[in-house]
């Protein structure tokens, strides 16, 4: 595997060739809470006056090395070139013309600059608490319950329904995204503004619990769902009535216990 010597090294020398006007980097390796290990992407951003030129012939991406696998992908007027190499390194490229570069930035949760000889970037600054949570409102909290508790009805249908991937869609990706809000939030309220990384990723370098939640995502059967779905409405019951106390907040006891008996009624007396 290339050094990190190596790979910044070649990452710069093409972009001379390439007649790059400023370079960044973003990602996990600007951020100094990021586990440091072999996954780690080069999260790069070329700032370029001649975009048409570049996509119209490829090749030059053949300098960074020999890829095992690569995706190309258009987003807004970026052009992203994702590239896992055979010595096990990744670079994530992105081309951004000139005019654009807000469009980048505020993609990003932070950056360093590399290269900037005209000051392109010294008008940007990047915005380091985009993934910072703070204690929640009232209503954010009375919001989320609600959105949870309405939601699992969705989870229930699905199961019994055998629609297990329309359900384990509502259930990982909206339910459980609730429970991960109230456990930030529960972190928030004890320590104020904390940092939890993009989908949660430092959650648990403040809580216990990842070893339950981790439990929560055994998603592989119809048995294993519905499994999933009680305990996940347990844990979210639990957290958001000790969030509530703790906040001063009002939590809908009724509200809670009503869905979960709709739940055991659909699902364990059928």
């Amino acid at each position: 595997m290339r050094t990190d010597k190596e790979i910044m090294e070649g990452i710069m020398q093409i972009a001379d060739t390439l007649k790059v006007v400023a370079i960044a980097l973003s990602g996990s390796r600007t951020n100094p809470q990021s586990v440091k290990d072999e996954f780690q992407d080069y999260d790069v951003v070329y700032i370029v006056e001649n975009l048409e030129e570049l996509i119209s012939d490829l090749s030059w991406l053949d300098q960074f090395g020999n890829r095992l696998i690569e995706q190309h992908n258009i987003v807004g007027h970026r052009h992203l070139y994702l590239m896992l190499f055979e010595d096990g390194n990744r670079i994530d490229l992105t081309l951004c013309p000139k005019e654009h570069i807000q469009e980048w930035v505020d993609s990003e949760a932070g950056f360093s600059v590399l290269k900037d000889d005209k000051g392109l970037f010294e008008a940007y600054l990047p915005n380091p608490k985009r993934y910072w949570i703070w204690p929640p409102t009232e209503e954010e909290f009375a919001a989320s319950c609600n959105e949870f508790w309405w939601v699992s009805a969705y989870v229930v249908k699905g199961i019994r329904r055998n629609q297990l991937v329309y359900a384990t869609d509502h259930l990982y990706g909206i339910c459980q995204q609730e429970l991960l809000k109230v456990l930030a939030w529960q972190v928030a309220s004890d320590r104020g503004t904390v940092d939890i990384g993009k989908n949660y990723k430092y959650l648990f370098h403040y809580l216990s619990a990842e070893k339950e939640f981790s439990a929560l995502l055994d998603l592989t059967s119809k048995e294993k769902i519905s499994q999933s779905l009680f305990a996940t409405m347990n844990v979210f019951d639990r957290e958001a009535q000790i969030l509530a106390q703790k906040m001063g907040f009002a939590y809908n006891h009724k509200e809670a216990k009503k869905m979960i008996t709709y739940a055991e009624e659909k699902l364990l007396n059928h």
